[in-house]
């Protein structure tokens, strides 16, 4: 009886010693690729108008670069503007995910690239340099699907002298919300 106990409890400390672990089968990727669209609400910072548009995202995330991502956007405000006033954007930048909590995510950008003005009464019309720092939050709805509401302040540094108005003082800012699908 006496070594039947001995061998049983050898049996039993020698499972529990032997520690293992399997190597997985397979990784999965943290990159990702998001593309969307959004209407947006945007103070244009000339003589007063608010002026709203439409635009389009791509986010992807390589996925070994953490929390960092890159953003790209354009976006086409032409709705309720006075006498053919309009302000495009193309932009791209750095995207960094401030919080990421079940569904939630809160980011920060700063994005670069033109903005293209059209000025009422055809006084004038050019291409800027851009700078956008902004940020949001995005909601996961399903898996692939995502929710987005994002504040952006632009700054025109080079926007033309307009009589009334000082060279290199165009900042227009406002919000944008949209939806967007996860691709992978």
């Amino acid at each position: 009886m006496y070594r039947r106990s001995l061998i049983l409890t050898g049996l039993l400390l020698s499972s529990a010693l032997a520690v293992a672990q399997v190597a997985p089968s397979a990784y999965r990727s943290r990159a990702s690729l998001t593309v969307g669209g959004y209407y947006s609400y945007f103070d244009a910072d000339y003589a007063n108008n608010e002026m709203g548009g439409v635009g389009a995202y791509v986010d992807w995330s390589p996925g070994f670069l953490g929390r960092l991502a890159v953003e790209g956007e354009g976006r086409w405000l032409i709705f309720n503007a006075p006498h053919d006033f309009s302000e495009y954007n193309y932009l791209i930048g750095p995207r960094y995910k401030v919080l990421v909590h079940n569904h939630f995510q809160l980011y920060a950008k700063i994005l670069l690239g033109a903005g293209e003005v059209n000025f009422p009464y055809q006084l004038a019309h050019g291409g800027y340099f851009a700078l956008a720092p902004g940020g949001g939050v995005d909601f996961a709805a399903t898996r692939h699907w995502r929710l987005r509401a994002d504040y952006e302040y632009q700054i025109l540094p080079d926007a033309v002298g307009i009589p009334g108005i000082s060279s290199s003082s165009l900042k227009p800012n406002g919000v944008s919300v949209g939806v967007g699908y996860r691709i992978f």
